[in-house]
C-alpha cells in the first residue's frame, strides 16, 4: 500500500479531482486546506517574515500498482508551469484498517 500525498495549487483542485475520479478502483481521498512556502518563497528576511502561500494538501491511499497513475495524474492535472506547482510525495504504508468493520490491510483502502 502507498500513500501519496500532493501539495498543490488551490486553483488546481477540481481539475486534480478530475483526474483522480478516472483512476478505475481508486477508492477516495482527502482534501486538508494548507499554508506554507518553499525555496524562494517565504521564510524570514532580516527581521521580517514572509507569509506562507495558501495551498491544498491532497492525501491518497492506494494499492502499490496504482501509485504511479495517482502520481501521474496529479503531476498533469496540477501542473502550470509556473513556480510554486507544488510537491508529490510517495511513502510506503505498513496497515490499514477500516475502523467500523475491523477489515485490515488491503481492503481496507
Amino acid at each position: 500500500m502507498k500513500e501519496v500525498k500532493a501539495y498543490i495549487k488551490k486553483h488546481k483542485l477540481d481539475d486534480v479531482i478530475r483526474a483522480l475520479r478516472k483512476i478505475e478502483g481508486l477508492t477516495g481521498m482527502s482534501v486538508i486546506e494548507s499554508c506554507g512556502y518553499g525555496l524562494g518563497w517565504g521564510g524570514t528576511r532580516g527581521e521580517e517574515q514572509i507569509d506562507c502561500r495558501p495551498a491544498v494538501k491532497v492525501e491518497i491511499f492506494c494499492l502499490d500498482e496504482m501509485a504511479d497513475d495517482v502520481v501521474t495524474a496529479i503531476e498533469t492535472a496540477a501542473h502550470t508551469g509556473l513556480k510554486g506547482d507544488g510537491k508529490i510525495y510517495v511513502a510506503e504504508i505498513s496497515q490499514a484498517l477500516r475502523i467500523s468493520t475491523g477489515e485490515r490491510g488491503e481492503g481496507a483502502i
